[in-house]
């Protein structure tokens, strides 16, 4: 409804209703539950939530697994020379021609050698010129084995575009950032930040995608078209 075609009385009507909907309380949710207000533990979680194999080495396979289903690009190398040598040949395969990314001991080992422009969060970044790099290179918090996620907040990956706005977002890693579950991703994001949490927490669950048209699934609706997660072996 156009609102600049509502006449007076009708105008007043529906903001009549708006006011008398704001004076009644709404219920909290959960009302009348005794155990509402105490929190899920982890091991309430757990319960519920998919089995994670317990041990190191079966938690990298099921987190393999889960990006090769969901169509993330994991490349595991070794070192931070493997790296170096995986971010050339991504360069060179997919045409890249100027990067975003942020400071981080991690990266600042390997995103100066792509050898071209790049361009840093730290220098306040507007959308647009995110927008117009070919690639956005983040760290992460962790990896959840449980679901394939990565988790990101503001802090880890250089605020809150960096992730988004690129049609190619590339995430570097170590193979000891990866946690078990969900609720292990939870109490590290506690233990580290405690008090002071980011003002963005996000878990990537392979690149972005819909399938709300006819069910056809559509890669980079709503974000970078490709995922690629360089892992880094010891």
């Amino acid at each position: 409804m156009n609102p600049d075609k509502l006449t007076s009385g009708k105008r007043a009507d529906i903001l009549g209703r708006i006011r008398e909907a704001l004076r009644a309380p709404a219920p909290r949710p959960h009302a009348g539950h005794a155990t509402a207000a105490a929190p899920i533990g982890s091991a309430q979680a757990r319960a519920w939530l998919p089995a994670v194999p317990s041990d190191a080495k079966g938690q990298l396979a099921l987190f393999q697994r889960n990006c090769v289903q969901l169509k993330t690009d994991l490349q595991r190398v070794s070192g931070v020379e493997g790296a170096k040598k995986i971010m050339g040949d991504l360069r060179d395969a997919h045409q890249w021609t100027a990067a975003a990314t942020h400071h981080h001991p991690l990266l600042d080992q390997i995103v100066p050698a792509l050898g071209f422009e790049t361009r840093y969060t730290e220098e306040r970044l507007s959308s647009q010129s995110l927008e117009r790099c070919s690639v956005g290179i983040t760290a992460c918090d962790a990896l959840i084995a449980q679901t394939g996620s990565i988790l990101l907040t503001a802090r880890s990956a250089g605020g809150r575009s960096l992730s988004v706005l690129p049609p190619h977002h590339v995430v570097i890693a170590h193979v000891n950032q990866l946690v078990p579950d969900l609720p292990a991703a939870f109490e590290l994001l506690q233990a580290k930040y405690r008090d002071d949490y980011p003002s963005f927490i996000t878990f990537i669950t392979g690149p972005s995608r819909t399938g709300d048209i006819e069910r056809i699934l559509v890669l980079g609706a709503h974000g970078p078209k490709n995922l690629t997660l360089i892992l880094i072996d010891p």
